[in-house]
């Protein structure tokens, strides 16, 4: 009588065939794990030029509509030549790198621009459901080490 024997192990073309898809897995993985580490570092920036241009924003936001007569600049800055105290006056305002309050510039932020810094135009009434005349726009450009510039937008209303 004739009996099977069972097989036993691998053959050697099922290991070359295992070996070859490993190899294409493992090498598509590396690929995608280089252009994430290369890439990691964008995102800091563009959270930093979000960080200024917000910063700066708020700024404008918080300063008076109109002048009032008798009433000083609240935001006089060393790294400003003249007083800003209303929103119309950070209109074409710019600055090459980022300084504090004290006119001391901000470690590792050298090379942010702000330029065109701030534009103020009246909104169309339709904008914000207000009177042309009672609210402007506000947009602020900020523009990274690699060129890349970010851009935020808000509004003040006269009230």
């Amino acid at each position: 009588m004739f009996t099977r024997h069972n097989q036993r192990g691998v053959s050697l073309v099922e290991l070359i065939m295992f070996i070859v898809i490993v190899s294409v897995a493992l090498a598509g993985i590396l690929l995608v794990m280089n252009n994430v580490t290369r890439h990691s570092a964008d995102t800091l920036v563009r959270k930093q030029a979000l960080a200024v241009a917000e910063s700066l924003l708020e700024e404008i936001e918080l300063q008076d509509f109109t002048s009032a007569s008798g009433v000083t600049p609240v935001v006089t800055l060393a790294n400003r030549s003249t007083a800003y105290h209303i929103v119309t006056d950070y209109n074409g305002f710019t600055t090459a790198g980022i300084f504090t309050f004290d006119n001391v510039a901000v470690a590792n932020l050298g090379n942010y621009n702000v330029s065109p810094a701030v534009t103020v135009a009246l909104a169309a009434g339709g904008d914000l459901g207000v009177a042309p005349a009672s609210a402007m726009r506000i947009t602020v450009s900020v523009t990274d080490p690699s060129g890349q510039a970010t851009v935020v937008t808000g509004y003040r209303t006269a009230y």
